[in-house]
């Protein structure tokens, strides 16, 4: 159901320009700025080889960078373009406005419902 909402939600992801996974990287290295190979592994629940084919899609995109960190050439830090922030913004501000939409054909007692459900569901994500 989720990935049902999510793919009506935001037109950038539905017809497979870039992928949950890829989105969900992005967003994080957008709040992080620069995340080692190992890292992103480690968030994504991949291995090492998984996250770098992930990361090689977004780097042909255009959406990231990689490079050899100074301290530690066996480091590869993948940093976040301002072509792959602008479309981590512009994805975002999508799904809030369908949102709103959806908002809008709920009742007022549905709203509060709904909120009150995605908060639990947030404070639950949080706390893992």
């Amino acid at each position: 159901m989720q990935r049902c909402f999510v793919l009506h939600l935001c037109k950038e992801l539905a017809p497979g320009n870039v992928s949950f996974s890829q989105f969900f990287l992005l967003a994080y290295l957008d709040q992080k700025e620069v995340l080692t190979m190992s890292a992103i592994a480690q968030k994504m629940g991949h291995t090492t080889a998984a996250a770098s084919g992930l990361v090689a899609r977004l780097e042909n995109l255009g959406y990231v960078t990689r490079s050899i960190a100074r301290d530690d050439r066996r480091k590869v830090m993948v940093c976040i373009t301002p072509k792959g922030s602008a479309l981590v913004r512009r994805i975002r501000e999508e799904m809030v406005g369908n949102l709103m939409k959806i908002m809008e054909q709920l009742t007022p007692e549905e709203q509060r419902n709904w909120l009150h459900i995605y908060s639990k569901i947030h404070d639950y994500c949080q706390s893992k």
